[in-house]
């Protein structure tokens, strides 16, 4: 045991820059896994301080989540909930049986999206009644007495300049011009309040007899014993900052998929990458394991020897790497704020679960890379030692061959699966895993392709006479070698222009849909309330107007994108592409459906379809139409004062069919789709950034190994006369072949991937800009150059006798 952790050390020490290959490998794998770890469990365990309800100890709101309960085999009850898109409402008279369980202190409150100036992301109104919730109190001025008065919070007040008598305007469902009664002493952190009079506030929140919340002293027991059979929840304590945000529930909802798949995608390429590492590290070793061989090392000695070098990579690697994950999570979580989809008040939770898993799966990964790596090496033949090279067999081993073809297999299946999924939510996850699959399939089958490969390059390489020749010559003899550098440069275009062109895929043809389906000269928006909108109808030269607002409905428990349009004049400002049925007929009682959402439901003319509204009332709607355009204008489409109805902000876009009035801003139907577009998808680009910045690091770490490890072969080629510019051609030679070689596969594998995901999502072909494209490959060739030539360069400062008489 004493000699065989002597040996280790040894090995270590005198290798370091090997082993520095696979130490840098497993520090960024860990930082990526702990980063991920850490959205992950922000989403498990994340929680929102109450801002608004901080004065209330028991609040009372409606049920945010759709709920679904399925009876399985032997009598199991499965019951799931699925958060809703926009706030639940409760009727005004559930303050009675509040008050009947014995609550002292019953506020009820209302709460609509008004702003004044620029506001921040999160501006409501509210009645001055529910400003003891806080509490809010004066330090200027009065209450609100009259409709047109408005008490606004110190931040407020500050930013915007005004003070009891100031006039100022109120944007809002239905904006106005407002005095200001009050200022307020309080402000809050992530939120702007505007109190109106209580019946002014439930005017212009828009659900006559409703109300948002309920605030009150007593017992939760007792409230929610109350309460029982209704739609009401119950919170107290940090549960009411969920129900004050659920925008930010909403999002921290959002952050287990996303931190699940992002960090299951990060352990399956740090996996791949380390043990394409170690394979390079231990093919480099092939000479001095055999000698160790001949000196009656067994087999299972040598394994364990290598695993215990990995082991000792690992255990310093792990925990550095976790430790660096910690401010990559801060650096996501600050970039994710500035696109909106991580509110302000949702933090991180920071705790030892993610680097200690981080780490863990470091050392694991190590370990098994290693032994993967060392299985078959560790059988060298102690013969082979006497050689100048440990040559590669003519042929992969039997085991290595039937995970290749089956992984191969996989990958056919995945394709054929990603094909026949129509929404992002399912598809995004097996995207990345397809491409995934296909880059180990070609890891595995590896030295075959890089042979037939060689086959082909070695002809016009030859026609250089000398660089060329030798650049033919060592890539014919190092299959294995050149099977290890290939894979991360195939992984990280595959995955970049996976990544890219995704997104590109799904956005351009939303963008074109939009286009093409806008038959509308005008677009104004996005928050045109219906009073502006009525306006501009009565403009002289506007022939139609029609409103759309937004939203997202579920169908059982899955999402659907909805919009909602006026249907007079429809005709002639949109085109949805009416595969079926008649979209005139469209009323409150009935709905539209994308081609696509009619495929997965099953519905068609004349079906009756179920769903859940964004405030979580049910309906039963009519199918009376079908339509192409789903992308560009969402999956359903209903009446929009169905709509307007149940979303937290009834404003939206107009369309407008004629001349536009000059005092309303508009822009083209394309910009508007490009800018949704384009939001959508810088989330995934930085989120999945990560990883395509992994694989490039795994690039220069690969290929510096392997110009590295040839110090003694470059040595013994400037000892039979070649020279400095001859072997500086070669490796140009043969960077420019791997580079080749690995833009073939990589786009094969992202060409495979993003045409079966676009006949899902959009129906078509993939969408894969040239120029981008080739943008892409340039930059691995850029590294595979730069990682190439430095080292290259370091190893021929080296006098040619003293390197090949060096100790490997």
């Amino acid at each position: 045991m004493e000699l065989m952790l002597r040996i280790v050390l040894s090995t270590v020490r005198h290798r370091k820059a090997g082993f520095a290959g696979a130490f840098v490998a497993l520090l960024c794998a860990a930082a990526l896994v702990c980063a991920c770890g850490v959205l992950l469990d922000t989403g498990l365990r994340g929680s929102v301080a109450p801002e608004r309800y901080a004065g209330a100890p028991v609040v009372v709101t409606g049920d945010q989540f759709v709920h679904q309960t399925k009876i399985k085999k032997k009598g199991k009850v499965k019951h799931k909930a699925k958060a809703i898109a926009e706030r639940a409402w409760l009727p005004a008279s559930t303050a009675d049986a509040v008050r009947a369980a014995g609550a002292r202190d019953v506020v009820t409150e209302v709460a609509f999206p008004a702003e004044i100036g620029t506001a921040p992301d999160e501006s409501w109104g509210h009645g001055w009644e529910s400003a003891a919730l806080t509490p809010f109190t004066l330090r200027e001025g009065r209450a609100p007495a009259a409709p047109d008065e408005i008490v606004v919070d110190a931040a407020t007040a500050r930013a915007n300049g005004l003070r009891p008598g100031s006039r100022v305007r109120v944007a809002s469902a239905e904006p106005g011009s407002y005095r200001v009664s009050g200022v307020t002493r309080q402000a809050l952190k992530d939120q702007a309040a505007i109190f109106f009079t209580t019946a002014e506030a439930r005017r212009l929140a828009g659900h006559p007899g409703q109300v948002t919340a309920i605030g009150a002293t007593g017992s939760k027991a007792a409230i929610a014993a109350a309460l029982r059979g209704t739609r009401a929840t119950v919170h107290t304590g940090a549960d009411r900052g969920r129900a004050e945000f659920p925008g930010a529930e909403r999002s921290r909802i959002k952050l287990i998929s996303m931190g699940g798949a992002l960090g299951g995608t990060a352990l399956l390429v740090a996996i791949l990458v380390v043990s394409g590492t170690f394979a390079l590290s231990v093919q480099q070793r092939q000479r001095e394991i055999a000698l160790l061989r001949a000196v009656a090392a067994t087999p299972r000695q040598v394994r364990r020897m290598i695993g215990r070098e990995a082991l000792l990579i690992g255990l310093a690697a792990g925990p550095l790497g976790a430790a660096a994950g910690l401010p990559l999570a801060f650096w996501l979580r600050d970039r994710f704020r500035g696109l909106g989809a991580l509110p302000p008040n949702l933090d991180l939770v920071v705790s030892p679960f993610p680097p200690a898993a981080a780490a863990v799966a470091a050392i694991v990964a190590a370990v098994a890379a290693a032994r993967i790596a060392g299985r078959r090496t560790a059988r060298i033949r102690p013969v082979e030692a006497l050689g100048d090279a440990a040559m590669a067999p003519a042929r992969l081993g039997v085991a290595r061959t039937a995970a290749g073809l089956l992984v191969l297999a996989g990958s056919v299946v995945l394709t054929i699966v990603l094909a026949g999924l129509h929404t992002e939510a399912a598809a995004s996850p097996v995207t990345m895993l397809t491409a995934l699959a296909w880059t180990v399939a070609v890891a595995l089958l590896g030295p075959v392709i890089a042979r037939a490969a060689v086959a082909v390059l070695a002809v016009p390489l030859r026609a250089f006479p000398v660089a060329g020749h030798l650049a033919a010559a060592n890539l014919g003899a190092g299959a294995r070698r050149l099977a290890s550098v290939i894979t991360p440069l195939t992984l990280m275009i595959g995955l970049t222009a996976t990544i890219l062109f995704a997104q590109t895929t799904t956005g351009r043809a939303a963008v074109r849909q939009a286009t093409g389906g806008t038959l509308a000269a005008h677009v104004a928006g996005p928050k045109i309330p219906h009073g502006t909108a009525e306006a501009i109808r009565r403009t002289p030269g506007v022939a139609a107007v029609t409103e759309v607002v937004h939203s997202t409905v579920r169908v059982g428990l899955e999402n659907y994108g909805v919009q909602g349009v006026t249907t007079a004049g429809l005709d002639k400002t949109m085109d949805l592409d009416v595969r079926k049925g008649d979209i005139k007929a469209l009323d409150p009682s009935s709905i539209a459906v994308s081609t696509t959402a009619a495929s997965r439901l099953h519905v068609g003319p004349g079906d009756t379809l179920r769903l859940t509204l964004g405030d979580g009332t049910p309906a039963a709607l009519k199918v009376v139409a079908v339509y192409g355009r789903g992308l560009g204008f969402g999956d359903l489409t209903v009446a929009h004062d169905l709509l307007a109805a149940h979303v937290d902000d009834p404003r939206g876009t107009v369309l407008i069919a004629g001349t536009a009035p000059e005092s309303v801003p508009t822009v083209s139907a394309s910009t508007l789709a490009e800018d949704t577009a384009s939001a959508n998808a810088e989330v995934n680009y930085i989120a999945m950034g990560l990883i395509i910045a992994f694989t490039a690091i795994a690039v220069v770490n690969t290929l510096a190994m392997s110009t590295a490890g040839r110090a003694r072969e470059l040595a013994v080629l400037r000892l039979s006369g070649a020279t400095r510019r001859q072997i500086t051609r070669m490796l140009g030679g043969e960077t420019l072949a791997v580079v080749l070689v690995a833009g073939v596969l990589g786009t094969a594998i992202a060409l495979a991937t993003l045409t079966a995901f676009g006949r899902g999502m959009t129906g078509g072909g993939p969408s894969v800009p040239p120029l981008a494209h080739l943008g892409v490959i340039a930059w691995g060739g850029l590294l595979a150059a730069a990682a190439t030539a430095l080292p290259a360069r370091l190893a021929m400062r080296t006098r040619p006798a003293d390197a090949v008489g060096a100790r490997e």
